[in-house]
């Protein structure tokens, strides 16, 4: 779904799961991204910060924060679209210089954990700087022995403290990141019964 996104009431500890709104070409929901490479070839990824309805988005070696005006076509780019290290600039000589798979927003104000191959570094992004890079299974022993321990496709925060759910390839977990503890990996069709038939997706 890289060119594309949807809204989902994500129902979290549960499979209430629903879709609000899409799937919709991203230039369609969000105008300011329109002839970015946001709207194509589309977002890597995304997390969320503690400061209203902002977001940082990733595609391939750049990255923008936006507005995202949850509900309405207001959106606007607040800051980018600029390479990660400029961005970033401590990400410089790293392998999140190129690019990130994946990202949440972190619980503690002003964090996010950012994935890229079998690393991951945790982050201030309000007073930019970096406070590790680490091997995932270094970070998160729990992640040992799972298909994440050699990456993360796509992320999410949870609504529910210190929680994220995890994606790669047909499976997903969701994941205590402030007590490394993960409840176990699962498909994520049938437990995500709004995605059906929606997912695979071909893009």
């Amino acid at each position: 779904m890289k060119n594309e996104y949807l809204r989902l009431d994500y129902a979290p500890g549960s499979t209430g799961d629903e879709v609000l709104n899409g799937p919709l070409r991203i230039s369609e929901g969000f105008p300011s991204l329109k002839n970015t490479a946001f709207a194509e070839p589309g977002i890597d990824c995304a997390f969320g910060s503690h400061h209203g309805d902002e977001a940082f988005i990733f595609s391939g070696n750049l990255c923008a924060r936006i507005n995202y005006a949850p509900g309405t076509t207001n959106d606007k780019i607040i800051q980018g679209p600029m390479t990660i290290i400029q961005m970033f600039t401590f990400f410089k000589g790293t392998v999140f210089e190129s690019g990130i798979d994946s990202a949440f927003e972190s619980t503690v104000l002003d964090e996010a954990y950012l994935f890229k191959g079998n690393q991951y570094a945790l982050i201030n992004y309000n007073d930019p700087h970096l406070i590790a890079i680490r091997h995932i299974t270094e970070g998160f022993v729990s992640l040992k022995d799972t298909i994440f321990a050699s990456g993360i496709e796509a992320a999410l925060a949870s609504h529910l403290t210190n929680e994220a759910y995890l994606f790669k390839g047909d499976s997903y977990a969701r994941f205590n990141f402030a007590h490394d503890y993960i409840f176990g990996v699962k498909k994520i069709l049938p437990n995500w019964a709004s995605l059906h038939g929606i997912l695979p997706r071909k893009n």
